[in-house]
Order: C-alpha cells, then structure tokens, then sequence
C-alpha cells in the first residue's frame, strides 16, 4: 500500500485517458443519458443515486481511512442521522459519550427517543463504564475520540472488544483526529465517520460528511438510505472536499505543531485552570492516545480560573483567532461551547463546564497564534 500523503493525492480517481484532466471533473448534471432503457453508462442515471465526482470523493475517503467502502453526505449531521438509522429499530439502545458534540446529542436525544430508541452516556475514557452501560438491546457503542469538547480519549480497539462482546458495532466519530491521525477500522471499529467540513475540508468553503466501512452490509444500508433519504453533497461540494483532502498530510503536521506550542504557553498560566490536550502527559488518556494516533491533533480545550465570564472575554479580546463555531479550517478558530456547539446539552448528563472555551489550532504563523493569546489573556 502506498504512503498516507501518497493515497490523499492520488486514491480515487485516474486521470481521464481521453483529456487527461489531472482532477476529476465537476460533473454538474441532474441526469445521465441511457443507451436504451436500463442501459446506464458506468451506472448512473440520476444524480442523487450517484454522480462521478463524489464517486471519486467516496473512493479518496475510503482509501484514507483503509476501508472497502464510503459513503459522502451533505454534511456530518446527515451522516450520523444515516448510520443511526440503519444500525437501530426502536426499541434499541446505545451508548454515547458523556461529553458527546452537541448535534449528536441533540439528534439521539430530541429526535431517536421519539422512535423508542434509548441511549445511556458513559465516559469513554473508562471502558468498565462503557462495559456497564451495555444492555441487552444495546445495538451500537458510539464514541468520539478524542471527545468534542473535552477531549477524552477512548481506547478504539478495547471498546471494540466490548461492543462486539455485547452484539453491538462500533462507530467511532473521527472528526477531531481525522485519518490522518487515527484509523479506527484498523483498530477494531465498525464504522467511521467524518464531519468532512473540518480537518478533511480543511478550508471551511465546505459542508459535508463521510461513513466509512469495511462491512458491506452495513455499507449497504448506508447507500439505501443515501439515495432513498438523499442528503448527498453536490458535485461542486464533493469536489471542495476531494481537493481540501489532497493537503489533510501536510496540514495536520502544522496543525499539531502550533497546537503543542499553544499548549506549552497556556499550561501554568495564571488566568487558566486547566489545559485539556492528549499530548500532556499528564492527561490521563495520553497513553491510549499514544498508542493509536500518530500525533496528538490541533484541538485544545481550555478552563478560565475566572470562570464563565472570563471565558467570555477571550473570545471577545482575541484578534487572530476568529470567534466561530466548527473547527479544522486553516484559520484558528476560539468558542465557549457552552453557549455555542454545545448549547444543546444544557442541563442534561452532557452539560459542559461554562469556564470552557475551545480553540481550534490553525496554520498560521505560531509566533502570532501566541501573541494574540497572550494579549487576550493580559
């Protein structure tokens, strides 16, 4: 098998023997010509049943992420409302995490326990308590790792034992990591998937989501419900993706880099309480992390001794770091989850503390990521 950076380049498309195009093509048609009825050219006929371009997408994604099949969305949220459906009926369970994204949360909680599925929070830094919130209808374990916004780390391939030990699958949200850092099929995991508008993207000009698989049952119940649902991207969106991908290698280097930097200037600064990174020794998931990512990412969570208010102002008072919601973009970007991304978990299980914030570590020249921290913080 070929290099990661090798296959983000190159994995899913070939160069049109005709014009040679170095890119797959934007193919911007609602419709394929038959030759004669039910005689369909490289089998497409319509495009929400499937499209050229976000066929070569799906294909770099599986590549990445080593898996036989993939899946692309219109966006992470379609995603995960996909694999839910096909893994559960009501009356099914899950586990989640217990500091799961706020979307997630507010799907399973507001719209699955309307259908009869329940779902019991477990952190999945603790694989007893992951083991203990398994039931005799749990159907699937669903995890982040590291989490979104705490950045807990659960172990991939231990989990997976539980998961299958309990007739249940997998599925690991991969966002945070993204393949480049982490391979969770390869550690055990059923299914992965992407909110492809982050590291994946990498440029926020784009929307979409991935399911990745190497079960083709499952990825058969993806597909049904792609066409039949069709949250599919556009041919436009598959291509912003397929070409943010191509630079995920060199990218996530950069993104590790200045957030590791980031770290060493917050932890024992007097205005934080906390530093919350995999790659602290000290974070008690540092070893797992270790052991199943090859670094240690671009997210970092931190705690303001001031509290709520004082996580306030830095959002307020930084310059270089965009106050937005999402993350994996070039540009770094700072949230106070708790009344942004995660405002949804308000008081429930996952409630998240309201001295967070959350900086998503960009590429841009690390003496000014620092300076402008620095600045916030005086």
């Amino acid at each position: 098998m070929t290099g990661f950076a090798t296959r983000a380049i190159h994995a899913g498309y070939t160069p049109d023997p005709g014009h040679g195009a170095v890119n797959p093509p934007i193919v911007a048609s609602s419709t394929f010509v038959q030759d004669g009825v039910g005689g369909m050219r490289d089998g497409y006929e319509y495009g929400r049943t499937g499209n050229p371009t976000r066929t070569a997408l799906e294909g770099a994604l599986a590549a990445l992420e080593g898996a036989a099949h993939g899946r692309a969305f219109a966006s992470g949220m379609a995603a995960t409302d996909t694999a839910l459906r096909t893994l559960l009926r009501p009356g099914d369970h899950l586990v989640i995490p217990d500091d799961a994204y706020g979307g997630t949360f507010r799907l399973i909680d507001k719209v699955f326990s309307q259908w009869g599925v329940t779902y019991t929070p477990a952190a999945i830094s603790d694989v007893d308590a992951v083991r203990a919130a398994m039931t005799p209808t749990t159907k699937a374990v669903w995890i982040e790792t590291p989490t979104n916004p705490l950045l807990s780390v659960g172990d991939i391939a231990a989990l997976a034992e539980i998961a299958h030990d309990g007739g249940a699958r997998l599925v690991v949200d991969n966002t945070f990591a993204s393949p480049y850092l982490q391979q969770p099929l390869a550690l055990g995991a059923d299914v992965v998937l992407h909110s492809t508008t982050k590291y994946l993207g990498g440029h926020s000009d784009v929307v979409g989501g991935a399911l990745l698989t190497s079960d083709p049952t499952l990825d058969e119940g993806f597909g049904f419900l792609q066409n039949g649902a069709g949250a599919v991207p556009g041919p436009f969106d598959a291509y912003l993706t397929l070409r943010g991908a191509k630079t995920l290698a060199v990218r996530m280097e950069q993104h590790c880099a200045n957030a590791e930097a980031v770290v060493d200037a917050l932890v024992g600064h007097p205005k934080i309480s906390q530093v919350l990174y995999p790659g602290l020794p000290e974070h008690p998931g540092h070893e797992v992390a270790a052991r199943q990512m090859r670094r240690f990412g671009g997210m970092v969570s931190i705690r303001l001794a001031g509290g709520r208010e004082a996580a306030l102002d830095l959002c307020r008072r930084v310059e270089v770091f965009t106050l937005a919601e999402s993350l994996g973009g070039i540009e770094s970007l700072i949230e106070h989850p708790g009344t942004m991304t995660h405002a949804s978990t308000a008081g429930s299980a996952l409630e998240v503390p309201d001295n967070l914030v959350r900086l998503s570590v960009g590429i841009e020249d690390v003496a000014d990521l620092l300076a402008d921290l620095d600045q916030a913080l005086s």
